[in-house]
């Protein structure tokens, strides 16, 4: 019975195994498609792909080293990267003008998505740590977090920092990390929705004058530009990188930046439909793989929660044209679904929440 028992455990080990390398070949093929096209929509229009190839290859250098760091130190690995977050934020609130993909953080949108990060893997440390005092010393370090939004006057940061910690705290109690993710996924198609209804139009008036006094009625002009760009190509767009010499609304900016503040309508305006069906697939694959991972579910939750806040702020803003902002994504995702070496954590893992995923 022993024996048989132990053949058992191994098998099903070997098969989680087979899922995980499953699912670690489809993201890379993913982020090969995603920079594969829009070599090709480059090639159809012209235009400049070099910011969509960063941004490919920070989220695979983030993932990769959050996988390697999080195997080795998984209660280090992520309270250095929120330290780290936390330092970027202090030492660079704000940013001179340039080119986004190589300019200092500082934009409001980059310092959200920072602070959402940092508040995140914090989070994730304190469910990884054992020692009931570390764990306590984490999560008041991820507080600090939301108090540093605060003093900084980021507003957006403060909310979405604080949505975060309160979700991490709710993640405790929650059995089925699926139903949880699922949740999360539905929250980011909704926003995404929103944006598009208010970009075309289709909101009644009451709801579209509040959103729009909120948005600003530029970044809403913006986006009417990006869905006319879309009607006008809507396989492959006009060009990475183009929008901003297209768009009427970005040349008349005082300080254009080239960018309609939405990362969904950026893409479906440049790469076409294809190019947002395979962010939308990149982001699918991650909550895959945080379902997947053999990490507590907290840790999962919690991690799933930031990067769900993360691509809201990155639907209503331009977060994602920052090679800080998309390493750190990729850092967090890689860290949650990391394999400890250590034994310790695999058995408290199972006494304490189970065994996942569920």
């Amino acid at each position: 019975m022993g024996s048989t028992g132990t053949e058992s455990a191994a098998g099903a080990a070997d098969a989680e195994d087979e899922r995980r390398n499953v699912s670690d070949a489809t993201g890379v093929l993913l982020l090969g498609a995603c920079a594969a096209w829009s070599l090709i929509t480059a090639a159809a229009h012209g235009g400049r792909p070099e910011g969509v190839l960063l941004a490919v290859l920070a989220v695979a250098a983030g993932y990769a080293a959050g996988r390697i760091f999080g195997a080795l130190l998984p209660v280090a690995a992520p309270a250095a990267g929120a330290c780290v977050g936390l330092a970027l934020v202090v030492a660079a609130p704000q940013a001179p003008a340039g080119p986004q993909f190589v300019a200092p953080l500082g934009h409001t949108g980059a310092l959200a998505a920072v602070l959402t990060l940092s508040t995140g893997a914090a989070c994730c440390a304190s469910w990884a740590a054992r020692s009931p005092a570390a764990r306590l010393a984490l999560r008041l370090s991820a507080a600090a977090v939301t108090v540093v939004a605060a003093a900084l006057g980021s507003t957006t940061g403060l909310v979405a920092s604080t949505g975060v910690l309160l979700c991490s705290l709710a993640a405790a109690r929650m059995r089925y990390r699926a139903l949880g993710l699922a949740g999360l996924a539905l929250f980011v198609a909704v926003v995404t929705g929103a944006a598009g209804a208010v970009a075309e139009g289709l909101l009644p008036d009451s709801p579209m004058s509040f959103l729009e006094d909120q948005l600003g009625l530029h970044r809403v002009l913006l986006w009417h530009d990006a869905l006319a760009l879309v009607q006008r190509d809507p396989a492959l767009g006009a060009g990475p990188g183009r929008f901003g010499e297209l768009s009427p609304t970005a040349a008349q900016s005082l300080l254009p930046d080239g960018k309609p503040h939405s990362a969904p309508l950026q893409l479906a305006a440049e790469q076409g439909l294809v190019g947002v069906a395979l962010l939308a697939a990149v982001f699918c694959w991650v909550l895959y793989a945080l379902w997947r991972t053999p990490r507590p579910t907290p840790i999962a939750l919690t991690a799933g929660a930031a990067l769900t806040t993360l691509a809201v702020i990155a639907s209503v803003g331009n977060a994602l044209s920052f090679a800080t902002v998309t390493a750190g994504a990729g850092l967090l995702a890689g860290i949650a679904t990391a394999r400890p070496l250590t034994d310790t954590e695999e058995a408290g893992r199972r006494s304490e929440w189970g065994t996942p995923p569920e």
